[in-house]
């Protein structure tokens, strides 16, 4: 089975969650799409680098998409959204890249 690039799932389920709750108008459907990209992306990290990083890299997620909001009021909202999922994708890319 090839391996699922967990940087790409995490990210996307970052930006795919604040277009679903943008889009729809529906803020807990847009945590649907984030909870399930982050579980799938929780799966892949603890496969391939291990539970100790996985657990890392899920503070990593759920800081990001807290951190969102703040750094929006600054910069706005896509350019926050892209930034953090940037630097989910660069951990995770570091990360699970020497597993």
């Amino acid at each position: 089975m090839a391996k699922v690039p967990a940087a790409a799932v995490a990210a996307s389920g970052l930006v795919g969650g604040y277009g679903v709750a943008r889009w729809t108008g529906k803020r807990p459907l847009g945590g649907v799409a984030l909870a399930a990209a982050g579980s799938l992306a929780v799966y892949e990290w603890n496969r391939q680098a291990g539970p100790r990083a996985a657990t890392a890299l899920t503070v990593a997620y759920v800081a990001a998409f807290a951190g969102s909001h703040p750094l929006a009021k600054k910069v706005g909202a896509w350019p926050a959204v892209f930034a953090v999922a940037g630097g989910v994708a660069a951990a995770s890319w570091a990360v699970t890249r020497r597993a």
